[in-house]
Formats: structure tokens, sequence, C-alpha cells
């Protein structure tokens, strides 16, 4: 027993592995499956009217490609950000947007370095639990990171870049690079030593396939089956960050080796698998995900679109408009669904990964035109082991702040908070 524990620890410290539970004793326990945590941010807003056509018998059309997925998420409505309004402070609203929307705290309007938010609730859990995992909490983003400079209407860019804050001061600058996340997730921790790999072109399963093969030696054939498709995910992920390495001609200022694919399909699918990997190995519980800062003007050639989200998001009631904002909303719902998907068929324990998590998915503005950030666009995917009943619509009463659903999810999470910005209480409709 102590000799397989030792050679699993030490096989464990090379690469993160997936529950096998062939490996427990015949008189351990089964350990209970860890419940997940994640946000995924959408910017500028959404076409309100497509949108909210969603009805509890049928889904709209920019939600159509989650169709089936549809016991496995609802859709929230009703809850609010009262924090990104102006509230005295005027322009400014892409950047509350995006600050406040895990913080639920009004920002200081400031566009030097004397920035104040709060601390945001994936951090909040991370303080908590960050302790039982090797990654307290994972910060994606497919955006630029910027910590200064004036981004909207005298608002620090550390509002509009950043959705995680680990204190009032400081954010939790999210990583757009996939190589570096990998490194994160399945590097030594000797930088000298994985900078060597990667110039001699090896990979990190190189080094652990001698103990890799002794351990699937001992599983039953399901956990054979199991660690296969793993190795084979972590390998795929890692040939497609080589491969955008090797046609990649600038070199970032700070040097870190370039994996950022070239499209931003390809790029949104590389951060939502890093996503996915770190919890099937519960490298970490808690993971937000920007795929663009609020008041970006990201273009979408691969749908045929080359105006600016953000202009397009000023449609003034323009049908054309209109139609072509809906284009974007199922574009990045369709990479929302295939990464809960990729979740639902990942078995764990009882279940699959899906079954263990809480991820919500949205943005702190309802339509750009009117820069509203009420009855925001939000979807509630995931069963937070056994403790979410999905396949609805749930609406909250008026005025209802968006952290009340934090507060809520925090308990599923066993994270002790009394409150989260303006929260007022819980949300229990998801139970």
């Amino acid at each position: 027993m102590n000799s397989r524990r030792t050679f699993l620890k030490g096989l464990a410290t090379v690469l993160a592995l997936p529950s096998l539970p062939s490996l427990r004793a015949a008189s351990a326990p089964a350990a209970a499956s860890p419940t997940r945590l994640a946000f995924v941010y959408i910017p500028n807003g959404v076409n309100t009217q497509v949108w909210r056509a969603a009805t509890p018998d049928s889904l709209s059309a920019t939600l159509e490609p989650l169709t089936k997925l549809r016991d496995h998420f609802s859709v929230l409505r009703g809850l609010d950000h009262h924090k990104a309004r102006a509230n005295g402070d005027g322009a400014g609203d892409h950047a509350r947007a995006n600050a406040t929307f895990l913080t639920g705290c009004q920002v200081r309007k400031t566009a030097g370095a004397n920035v104040r938010n709060g601390v945001s609730v994936d951090q909040i859990a991370a303080q908590q639990l960050g302790h039982l995992t090797r990654v307290p909490s994972l910060e994606l983003s497919t955006d630029p990171p910027r910590r200064s400079g004036n981004c909207d209407s005298g608002y620090s860019c550390a509002y509009a870049h950043n959705l995680s804050w680990r204190s009032e001061t400081t954010p939790a600058p999210a990583e757009r690079d996939p190589r570096y996340v990998f490194e994160k997730l399945f590097g030594s921790g000797d930088e000298k030593a994985d900078a060597r790999r990667r110039f001699n072109q090896k990979s990190v399963l190189d080094f652990v396939l001698d103990d890799a093969k002794r351990l699937h030696k001992r599983l039953d054939r399901d956990d054979q089956g199991k660690m296969d498709e793993y190795l084979t995910a972590v390998r795929d992920v890692e040939r497609r960050i080589q491969n955008a390495e090797k046609f990649r001609i600038a070199v970032p200022e700070d040097k870190r080796p370039n994996g950022i694919p070239e499209t931003y399909s390809e790029h949104i699918r590389s951060m939502y698998e890093m996503m996915a990997l770190a919890f099937q190995t519960d490298t970490t519980r808690i993971a937000t995900y920007m795929m663009a800062h609020d008041g970006s003007a990201r273009t979408f050639p691969e749908i045929g679109i080359t105006s600016s989200h953000h202009e397009l998001s000023h449609h003034r009631g323009d049908l054309e408009t209109l139609d072509t904002i809906a284009k974007i909303d199922r574009f990045y719902i369709e990479h929302f669904a295939w990464f809960l998907e990729k979740l639902r068929s990942t078995p764990e324990g009882e279940g699959n990964l899906l079954d263990h998590s809480m991820i919500v998915y949205g943005g702190g503005i309802a339509d750009g035109n009117a820069h509203n950030h009420d009855d925001l666009p939000l979807l509630l995917a995931g069963h937070g082991s056994g403790t979410i009943t999905q396949g609805r619509i749930i609406t909250a009463p008026d005025g209802t702040p968006t952290t009340n659903l934090y507060l809520s999810l925090l308990d599923r999470m066993k994270v002790s908070a009394e409150r989260i910005g303006d929260s007022n209480g819980t949300f229990e409709a998801i139970s």
C-alpha cells in the first residue's frame, strides 16, 4: 500500500491526474466529488429581443445550440447589477459592467492607480478553498491584459480588463496565452526545466509515460479508458499550442512562449479546454473566463462580421444591426455549448463533471444600446452536486441583485460569506 501511494504521489507531482476510482483501496470509502464554480463573461450586451424569446418549452434562436443540454442549464431573468449604474458617477457603463460583475461594488472613478473595487465572488471562494488544490483559482481571457490608462470615460483600464479582484485595490489578472495556462496546470514548476523541454520539443507526457504505463496496468477497464482519454486530451491541447507557436512571428514583451491560436474560435476552444482539464484533475475548483472586455471592438470574420462589436452594440433599433448582434450572441453560445458538452462527457464518480459544477454565463450589460444593467442576460449551468434543479426559466423578484445568486452558489461550495457587494439575501429559487 505504501509503495503504491508513493508511486501515485510521484506521478501526480509531474502530471495532474483525473479521478480514478479503481485506485482506491477496497476498504476506503468513496470520496465525494468536489463542486466546481466558474464564471464566463460576454461583453457589450445582447440582442435582448431574441435572447428573451426563450420559453419553458422552447429555446430562443440565440440559445438553440444548447438544445441537447436543456436539462443541464436554466435561463435566469430579473437579476440586476445596481452598482454598474452611474449612481452619480456619469458615463462609463462598460468599465463598471466589467468591474462590478463579480464584486457587486461601486468602483471608484479614476483613471489613475488609486483604484477601488471589492473582492470578487471567485476570490472569496479561493481564499477559503484554494489551499485544497494546486492552483487556488484560474483566471482566463482572450483579451490582452491592461492595468493602467483610461479605458472608459475616466475609468482605469484595470476596471475594464479585469473580472476577478483579490482585494479592493488588486485585480487578479487573467491569462490569455494557452501555453502559459498549460504550463501552470501541467508544468513541473521549474521554469528553466520547462523551457528546456519546450526547446527540445518534448511533451510533458514524455516524462511520465513509463509511470503512466505501470499505472495503466493497475486500473480496471473503465479507468483505463478514462486514463487513455485524459492523456490523449492533454497531448492534443499541447500539440495545438505547439502548432500555434510555430506560426507566430511576434515575441511578447514578457518573452513568454506565444501559444495564442490564429483564430478567435480556436483561442476560445483552447481556453475552455484548459478549464475543463483543470476541473477534471482537481487542479483548481474555481475559474473565471472573460471572453472579451466590455467595450471590446473585436470583429468576427469567422462568421462574416467585420464591424466592431462595440460599434454594433449601439444599434439604435436598426433591424439589420440587431440581426448581426444576434449572430455574435449565438457564436458565443455555440462555444459555451461545446464546453458544457465536454464537461457532461467527462465521467466522475456516479455522474460527470457537469453534475458537479456551477457555471454562470452572461454579462453586466443587457442591451448595448441602452447600457442598462437590469434583467441581465444570464444562464446557470451544472447541477451543483445535486443542489440545483435545471431546465427552467427562473425569474427573480424585481430589483434582485445578481450577488444574491452568488451567495447561494457559495453556500453550495461550503464557503462562508455574509454578503457580496450589494447583496441583500440569497437566491434559493435555483434549488
